[in-house]
């Protein structure tokens, strides 16, 4: 759509204009009664971002026309009054745009992700707007949107309501030189006829500027424009802070960048918060003969925002907020906090609902763990179970050597879901030390914690375990086990035993009890995959002998076993 009149043919059908349109007028009254934070506040405005996409499929821009009672596009009626309420009921968006003079909008493509709150807001505004205030109009030219234009008439010209269309929003194009001339020479006869000034003695022509003078003020307005002012005061004060020495001088400047940063907090600008602690760091770097008062008062900058409170006070509004600040922004910020700050950071990494917060948290949480190893073994023993948890689970990811004595000790914990991480923790880091603590756990109450290491075991062929793994794979203990910690304990006997180990299996794969009974078929499957672990000349001699077994069970495990022997171990 680029302009055509309304009655024109529409280039598709008009079933997405008018489910976008319904879902306008469901998030506005979301907007109406629901805080941000609220989930049927957020589905609103999810479901009204989705709906936009159908019409991006088809469009780059959505022209709508404005009547007294309706809405069209081109020639269809995408929004009526609703059935029992008149043209001027105030939840008829169409008498709302049009009683203050609105009579087209248009929305270009990427205004439902950036501006759609604050265009909602402002229709929740004029519905409640006394005839004091300012009106839909003023509003939206105050709200200086640049994804959504609109046209509108002049009420209070004479007639009111005239067919004069006004552009609003970027409906105008730059004049040219030409243009401008011709609009002083005009105004210039207008004074003479009313004598009011004579300008018969100047010629207007040399003060009018050629394109590249023009494109020279546009580039350097347009810069001008593009500076964060904040981040400049930020600099500014800290240039005087490293320059001047004088004590009283110094005391003012923090106390002025202590302020600052809780502005730049408040105003949710949390580059400006990353770029003051970021240069705070560097002046103090710089800065000759910095006192320890004013240093510790520049230094806990980054120290306050860390600490448990603030920084939770933050997450929570982060969490709460509608739309998150930019992705770049909010890394930058998290990149500046201090290590005493990760049992926070872990905490909220099971508290919050927003998925874009979590993954920033993720990220900040690892770079954090990475460069802090003492704060995270230390994490390991926090009293919030949620943090200690997420500290052993980030040890083991993280392969730290450091945290194998304190993941030992949780091993002899009474809870069992946190010897389970630990086992898992251990199992990742895979150390001779890790190996050695798993060790006393081969044989714990907990299943998933036996599982757990017998697998370790395997992965890192663990020889030192040996005598403990024989000792459940001879004892009565494991028969009784289910097929799968079964099959893990024998073959962790495999991956460690070598040909010492042949005899014990080839008795249970092939040797009979009295009155020529066998071992059950589980176990003696178990131990053709033990057998194939080991992969000797032996080893194969146990499992030919097994070859034309009739147990369909033990014949497969014995043939993948016998394709899977590598070699002697």
């Amino acid at each position: 759509m680029t302009g055509e009149p309304a009655a024109a043919e529409p280039p598709f059908a008009p079933a997405p204009v008018e489910e976008l349109l319904r879902l306008v007028s469901k998030a506005a009254r979301a907007q109406q009664l629901y805080l941000p934070n609220n989930p049927i506040y957020r589905a609103a405005f999810d479901a009204l971002r989705a709906g936009f996409a159908p019409v991006w499929d088809e469009t780059d821009e959505l022209v709508l026309t404005i009547l007294e009672g309706e809405i069209h596009w081109y020639d269809a009626v995408v929004q009526a009054q609703s059935a029992g309420g008149g043209p001027k009921s105030p939840d008829n968006l169409a008498w709302l745009f049009y009683k203050d003079g609105v009579r087209e909008l248009k929305m270009l493509k990427g205004f439902e992700q950036e501006e759609i709150v604050a265009f909602l807001g402002i229709v929740q505004r004029a519905r409640k707007a006394s005839p004091d205030e300012d009106d839909l109009v003023t509003m939206l030219w105050e709200a200086d949107f640049s994804l959504l234009q609109y046209k509108y008439v002049d009420l209070l010209q004479d007639g009111g309501g005239g067919e004069d269309l006004a552009d609003g929003g970027d409906g105008g194009g730059a004049a040219s030189p030409d243009d401008v001339q011709r609009g002083a020479q005009e105004a210039v006869e207008e004074s003479r006829a009313s004598s009011v000034v004579n300008m018969s003695d100047f010629d207007a022509t040399i003060y009018f500027l050629d394109d590249r003078e023009i494109e020279y003020l546009h580039s350097e307005i347009a810069r001008e424009y593009s500076q964060d002012l904040r981040a400049n005061v930020a600099s500014v004060l800290l240039d005087i802070f490293e320059l001047q020495v004088d004590g009283a001088v110094r005391t003012e400047v923090v106390e002025c960048v202590h302020s600052l940063m809780v502005y730049l907090l408040t105003a949710a600008h949390f580059r400006g918060v990353a770029h003051l602690l970021r240069e705070g760091r560097s002046a103090l770097d710089r800065a000759t003969d910095v006192s320890p008062t004013h240093r510790g008062m520049l230094s806990e900058l980054a120290d306050r925002l860390s600490a448990a409170d603030a920084l939770s006070q933050l997450l929570q509004a982060l969490d709460d907020a509608p739309m998150l600040p930019p992705e770049a922004e909010l890394s930058e910020l998290f990149d500046e906090l201090r290590p005493t700050s990760l049992g926070t950071v872990f905490l909220w990494l099971s508290r919050t609902e927003n998925d874009r917060l979590r993954t920033l948290l993720e990220s900040a949480a690892g770079r954090l763990a990475a460069g802090n190893t003492a704060e995270l073994v230390r994490l390991i023993n926090a009293e919030e179970p949620e943090v200690s948890a997420e500290a052993i689970r980030r040890a083991g990811a993280l392969r730290a050597q450091a945290a194998v004595t304190a993941l030992g000790k949780v091993l002899t914990e009474p809870n069992a879901t946190r010897r389970q991480l630990a086992a898992h923790a251990l199992s990742e880091i895979g150390s001779p030390g890790a190996m050695q603590a798993l060790e006393r756990v081969v044989e714990d109450s907990d299943r998933e914690v036996r599982l757990t290491t017998a697998r370790a075991f395997t992965a890192r062929a663990h020889r030192p375990a040996l005598s403990r793994l024989e000792a459940v794979v001879k004892g009565k203990g494991v028969r009784d086990a289910d097929l799968t910690e079964k099959m893990a304990f024998f073959e962790a006997y495999g991956a460690v035993c070598g040909d010492a180990g042949v005899p014990h299996l080839d008795t249970i794969l092939n040797g009979k009890g009295l009155l020529g009974r066998r071992d059950d078929v589980e176990t003696r499957a178990c131990a053709a995959i033990a057998l194939g672990r080991i992969g000797s000349q032996r080893a194969q001699d146990a499992l030919r002998k097994a070859a034309t077994e009739k147990d369909v069970v033990v014949r497969n495990a014995v043939s993948r076993a016998l394709r899977g022997g590598v070699g002697a171990s």
